[in-house]
Order: C-alpha cells, then structure tokens, then sequence
C-alpha cells in the first residue's frame, strides 16, 4: 500500500493509486463473499476502503466505473432511464413434459435435416427464479446494467447492480473488449427470511417470495437501500461481444468464471433425450435443497455453431427451452364469482376466493375462463375448490371438491347482458366465450383498450396507470388512443382534473383521518402535482416515436399479442408498407403467407381493418407518431429487400433453415409467385411455382447458385 499521504498525491498519482485499490479491494472481496477464506483483517480492508473514498473525495473527476465505492451505494436516481437492448433478451418457449422436450429435439433435428441417430449435444442448467439483467463491460470495466424490460428495451439500473458483491466491476484475464453478460439476479432462501424479518422488526411492507423480494431490491430509487440486501447473481448467457471466445455454451460458461462470475454449479453437457430427463428430475429432487427458487431446467443446444443456423422464431430461440416444473395447488373456498370485462368485449369470469397461500403468493383470484368451465367444474358459490398457479401465471380452479359441497352452495348463471353497458352479451357459432356487442357505447372496452394501450408491452407510458386512465376517461379527455397524445397540448386541462381528483380524496379522507393528518397530506401534494403533470407530458411525449410491432400489439386487435405483432412487423418492416398491405385486394391471402400467423388471426387482423372507425382512429394516431421501421437483418446483402420464393425439394439444407438466413441476409420469404416476386429457387420437383416464375419472367435459380449468391 502507499503511504503517501492523500493530500500529497498529484492527479496523475491518484489516478493509479485508485486503479491498484480497485483491484486490490476487488480480489478481498472475492475471497471473503465468494471463497470465505478472508486473507487481511477487518481492520486492514477497512483502510483500503478508507483511503479510497478519502482520494475518491479529492480527485471527483478521477471517480471509476468499477470504484469499490460503488458497493455501498451512490446518489438515489430520480426514476430509471431507458436502455435499448443492442441485442435482444429474449423469453424461451416451454415445455411442460418429458414429451415436449423429445418433440423440441426432433424438431431442430428436422429443421437443420439431421437424422435421428445424430447426436446433439445440450447443456442442461436450472431455471432461476430471479430477475434477469444484462452487464456491460467495455475493455473489461462494468459500465451499464439493465432489466429485461420488454426484450427490446430495459431499465437502468447501474448503480444498483454495482452494489452487489457477486457482480465483478472489472474483469479477470484477457475478456473481449465488448461484452455484455447476461444472467440472473436472485435471493436465497436465508437471505429472504433475514429480509423480511428485518422488514416487519422496522415496521415495514414485506415481501411474498424470493422472487419479488430481488425485484424490488434491485429497482429501488437508491442504490443503499440495494446495498443493504443479501443479492446474488448467476451469468448464464450473453448479448453484444465483440468477439466470441469460445464454439461452445459450456465453454462460454467456464470463461465467464474466469472472468470472475459466478456460474450455477449444477449446468451438465447432455448427449440424449434420457440423459436431459435425468438431469431434469435430479434437479427436481433436490430443489429444496437447492437454498434458492428455481421453477425448472432450461436447455441449450452447446455447439455455437448449430444455435446461429437454429436461428430464432419470434422472439424465442429454437436452440433453447425451458421444462417447467408442475403447478403448485391448494384448497380454499369459492366465495363468490364476477364478470370482468375485456378490451375485446370477452365476458371473463372471476373467481373470488377466501384468501390462500400457493407457491409463497397469497392468491384471493383465479380464473374460470368461460361459462362452459364453470358448467363443467359445476362450479357454484361456497364449494371448496383446487386452485392452481405455475410460475407468473394467473392462478386457476381446476377441480370442485364435491364431497366437501355446503348444503347452501349457490348454483351460478352466467349472465346474457354486459354487467357495465347492459349491451346484449353474444355466443357466436365455435366460439367459447361470450363477447358483449356495445362495442363503441361500452366504457369497459374503451377504457381497457386504453389500458393496454399504455402498458408495458405496448406505449410504456410512464405514469399513465390505469386509475389516470379512468380518471381523464370519466372527465371526457380520453376516448381513443390519439387523444392521449393529445393531452400534451392540454397541460391545464389535465392539471385541473388531477387537482379536482386531489380534493375530492381529501374530502373522503377528511372523515376518516381527521382534519390536520389530511391538511399536511393535502400541501404536500399541491406541491408534488405540478411536476407529476410535467413528468406525465414529458413521458408521454417520449413515446411518440415507436417501433412498429409495438404500434401494433397496441392497437388491441384480436388475436394479436406481442409475438403475432413482431412476426408483422419483420413481414411488412415499415408502417406504410403495412397499411398498403392492409388496403391491397390480397391483403388476406399476404397475412395467410406469413409464418406463424393461422387463418383465424389473419382474418382478425383482415376485419380489423375492414372497419373504418378503426382506419379512422388509427389515421388520427399516427398524425402524432414517428413509427420506426424494422430494421432488416442486413442491408448490404445481395438479396436485402428482395422477395424470394422457394420451391421443391432443396438438397443442401431444409426449407426451413433456407427461409430463416434469406430473411436474416434482409430477404422477403414469399409463400406464392407473382410480378412483385424477384427471384425463385428451384430444386427437383418444383411445379406450378416454377411455371408461374417463367410466366412473370422471374428470375430463377437453382440451390447451388443461390448459396453463391448468398456467400
């Protein structure tokens, strides 16, 4: 250690005096929260440590991005900014049983035309229940960190993230200069229990599992609040990198330890469908055990080189699945049953229960998912029922305990009217639910269109809730996603409705708390509700530039999630080539062509737009909106922008896999020929395709030439 004093030290010398307490603070750690084989004293680190905030105080500008101050907090951030994932993170299908994971084998053997007898080799590794982060290290120093988000898009959370001890701040040996770890940040068992025993002694809201209780440490407004809890973390995948390493998931795992991470010690290489359902119930005996949750094993395909031909469908990897654990259950009773509304008019019933604990979450609602459930369970009010939950999945009844039945169960009748707008609530022929048909008069559907509209999966408007969404709907300044933009040009309006809702609370509240608590509650809120307004038109200002599969997963139309949205908008890739689509005579028959999309959702999306109050609104929306077009893969390949189709039998790799590297070199897969087709490959076997290309004078070509082209 130096022994110059601080005061004494030039800012060339504190620069690398701070860089050798980096890492020298940096290994003590490691071999106290990781080894727990300390080498100094207490006494010892704690001048380290000193001396570095003493340095750290005199030179601010010399401050590092791997500090060992970092560790016990930094300045509380006002809200969390956005981080745009360079790489996406994204989810993983699932299988529930062993036969869909065989069936997941067979069809990535299928896809790259592998035989049976062809090994594959998988890593098998348990499925965290935590929440996933992304770190980023450029020459090796940890510079950002961020949430999942929505895949596309996180939050910040830095400063958090530094503070946990199983995250390095700079990395061991020789990392790429770019690199971005991904993994996941979780609490274990002890650690929860310290948590909330802490909690309730201080008088404190306490948390439901491990799960909840790593979330809401890790989004905390200030960075100390995150450093004072029990935080772990496991890396297990990674995002941008400027070079790969390694050929292989296992190797990629084993330089991540190098590096300083901290690995799941369980990951093992399968070679057979019976050795990964092995592994899978090995890990489901010892899940107890484990010290922290887990909710199933994840596998990954281990050769580098067969995930990037594997490629990805949506938003999920084909070389990758995740086998879930069975549901938890519990008994509790039926105390009542309502009817909720849907955007789409879905008359969903609700089962109201005495409150029961399931999986570590107090659950008081389940679904019943339609009249026919209710009709087959025999469902009726006060009987004793199994309620199910799996994961973050909406708890469900599945069985009526008949035996267990009060004599004054009360049979349900599920009702023929909207329970909000008294419209007419219809059964069309093969449907199994039961829609209401207000439509435009029905202020359930107007305001949970808007709902989801504004969620997070959608527009993410920050601030925009579903209580400000009712509230401005009920005062007549919302009817249609164009008029929440609109609110921008009417900050006045919008501040006096929030302050009208602000007394009219005082007024309920004076009653039951008294006088003076209501007066001291009511200026401290006069003088948070001007920045609330000026944070809500800023937020909502951002959001008028969005991607188009965001635009249209918003737009509620049915059938259409965030996947279907995202398969669109990769299909079309602008919003004008989406809305002449939307107007072409073949507009049905394009939407049947895209990959993943089935007649029932292309009609949806076809009568969607059928409707002209839907045209209309939409046309008054997008007067507010910068509408980012997807990006294709590539725009310098040979065949960007190009509209391919493929036909017979082709030799040198399945259609599949031809079709997934024409649309990643930036290429449209067309299922049908006709003028706007460019160019047709055609292998043995090719039939009416090939005679419609000669008829169009299309450009044909055999396998051999287009993998030239391609390269």
């Amino acid at each position: 250690m130096s022994s110059k004093p601080v005061e004494k030290l030039t800012s060339a010398e504190a620069e690398k005096e701070l860089d050798r307490l980096a890492q020298e603070i940096a290994a003590h750690d490691s071999r106290y929260y990781r080894e727990d084989a300390p080498s100094i004293s207490d006494a010892d680190y704690d001048a380290l440590r000193r001396r570095n905030a003493q340095i750290e105080t005199r030179f601010p500008l010399l401050v590092r991005p791997d500090s060992p101050s970092h560790r016990v907090g930094a300045r509380p951030a006002e809200k969390f900014g956005k981080v745009v994932h360079r790489v996406p993170m994204l989810s993983l299908d699932n299988a529930f049983d062993d036969a869909d994971v065989g069936e997941w084998l067979a069809r990535m053997r299928r896809f790259l035309g592998m035989k049976e007898d062809v090994e594959i080799i998988v890593t098998a590794e348990p499925k965290i229940d935590g929440l996933s982060a992304s770190l980023r290290y450029e020459n090796g120093v940890f510079v950002q960190g961020a949430t999942r988000g929505d895949g596309a898009e996180g939050e910040d959370i830095t400063a958090n993230l530094r503070t946990i001890a199983d995250i390095p701040l700079r990395l061991k040996g020789k990392p790429p200069k770019l690199l971005e770890v991904r993994g996941e940040v979780y609490m274990t068992h002890k650690g929860f229990e310290a948590l909330n025993k802490r909690q309730e002694k201080e008088g404190k809201q306490t948390y439901a599992n491990p799960r909840n209780s790593a979330a809401g440490s890790v989004r905390q407004l200030d960075p100390a609040i995150t450093a004072g809890r029990a935080l772990n973390f496991f890396a297990y995948t990674w995002g941008e990198i400027s070079e790969l390493p390694a050929d292989a998931q296992s190797e990629m795992l084993q330089k991540f330890e190098a590096y300083g991470f901290i690995v799941n010690p369980q990951v093992r290489r399968c070679k057979t469908l019976t050795q990964l359902l092995k592994f899978y119930e090995s890990i489901a005996a010892k899940r107890a055990k484990l010290g922290y949750d887990i909710d199933g094993v994840v596998y990954k395909v281990d050769s580098l080189r067969l995930q990037e031909r594997l490629g990805f469908v949506s938003r999920s990897p084909r070389w990758a699945i995740a086998h879930k654990f069975p549901a938890e259950q519990a008994e509790t009773v039926l105390a009542d049953i309502e009817i909720q509304v849907g955007r789409t008019g879905k008359l969903a019933p609700v089962a109201r229960l005495k409150p029961v604990t399931v999986g570590g979450v107090v659950v008081q609602n389940a679904t019943l998912h339609n009249e026919d459930q209710i009709a087959r369970l025999d469902a009726r009010i006060g009987d004793t029922v199994v309620i199910q939950r799996a994961g973050d999945v909406i708890p469900q009844v599945v069985t009526v305990l008949l035996e267990k039945r009060p004599r004054n169960a009360r049979p349900y009748k599920f009702p023929d009217r909207c329970p909000i707008c008294g419209s007419h609530a219809v059964r069309e022929e093969g449907e199994v639910d039961r829609r209401c048909t207000g439509g435009l008069v029905c202020d359930a559907q107007t305001v949970e269109r808007l709902k989801y509209f504004v969620g997070r999966d959608q527009f993410d408007i920050e601030g925009l809730g579903g209580t400000l969404i009712e509230l401005f709907h009920n005062k007549g300044l919302l009817k249609e996603p164009a008029d929440i933009f609109a609110l921008t040009e009417k900050p006045q309006k919008v501040a006096a409705v929030l302050a009208e809702h602000r007394v009219a609370l005082s007024e309920e509240r004076r009653a039951a708390e008294g006088k003076d608590a209501v007066k001291a509650k009511t200026k401290k809120k006069d003088e948070g509700e001007g920045k609330q307004v000026e944070n809500l038109m800023a937020a909502i200002t951002a959001r008028r530039t969005i991607g188009l599969d965001r635009l249209i997963n918003a737009l509620g139309i049915r059938h259409v999630g965030e996947t279907t949205a995202r398969l669109i908008a990769r299909h079309y890739r602008s919003i004008d080539a989406f809305l002449d689509g939307m107007k072409a005579a073949d507009a049905l028959e394009e939407l049947q062509h895209i990959e993943g999309i089935g007649g029932v959702v292309a009609e949806a999306i076809h009568d969607f737009f059928a409707e002209k109050h839907n045209r209309d609104a939409l046309n008054r929306l997008l007067k507010w909106l910068d509408v980012q077009a997807m990006a294709a893969p590539s725009k310098t390949s040979p065949v960007s922008g190009k509209t391919v189709v493929f036909t017979g039998t082709l030799e040198k790799m399945t259609r599949q896999e031809a079709k997934a590297r024409a649309e990643a070199l930036g290429a449209k897969v067309s299922g049908s020929v006709s003028a706007k087709t460019d160019i047709v490959v055609a292998g043995p076997g090719a039939g009416s395709k090939l005679k419609e290309a000669q008829k169009h004078n299309v450009q044909v070509m055999d396998e051999e030439a287009w993998l030239k082209l391609i390269g």
